[in-house]
């Protein structure tokens, strides 16, 4: 069993699509303290946070999962979350018909073990159409998702090329951790 230190259900749903025994406790950590431009070191330092609030929270007595995840914009820029419906549609316009990279890392600590692993899936788009995309921001299900994006629903009919693991897309690399996972 571990501890999923996040209130993701995408990282949920996959831990179960991976038949991994967990419970869900949710940890605060103030993302907005981190100054970088850089995807790869937002993500880490995130995610490093997450884990040092977890581990004051929980100790290592289940072990900690905790992971986070930006989308690299077509120009290198990193988009995060989006603040509200306008901005979502900002993000989603910059990235129709554009190459983003999703990236997350994600730290497994217990008391034997520690492991880190940062991975990125590389998408092609193909513009979106201007009334699926109206639809999927009236329908909310963008809040909460880094970039707005969902590969696994709205942005899946327009992926045209693909490099990496669906799940690094969806917030958590499980083929990745899975070796390491104590059971």
């Amino acid at each position: 069993m571990i501890r999923l230190c996040s209130a993701s259900e995408s990282r949920a749903k996959l831990l179960r699509e991976f038949d991994i025994d967990f419970i869900q406790s949710p940890v605060d950590f103030d993302e907005e303290q981190i100054q970088t431009n850089d995807a790869r070191k937002f993500v880490y330092h995130a995610s490093k946070g997450k884990l040092e609030a977890a581990e004051a929270a929980f100790g290592l007595e289940i072990p900690l999962l905790v992971a986070d995840t930006v989308i690299a914009g077509p120009r290198g820029q990193i988009l995060r979350k989006a603040k509200d419906r306008d901005d979502a549609e900002r993000i989603l316009r910059t990235i129709s018909g554009e190459e983003i990279a999703i990236v997350s890392c994600a730290h497994l600590k217990s008391a034997r073990r520690y492991f880190l692993d940062l991975s990125a899936t590389h998408y092609r788009f193909a513009p979106f159409d201007e009334t699926e995309l109206q639809r999927y921001l009236e329908s909310g299900e963008w809040q909460g998702k880094a970039g707005a994006c969902m590969v696994e629903g709205f942005c899946k009919p327009y992926i045209e090329k693909v490099q990496g693991l669906e799940s690094t897309a969806m917030g958590l690399q499980v083929e990745i951790l899975r070796p390491w996972i104590e059971v």
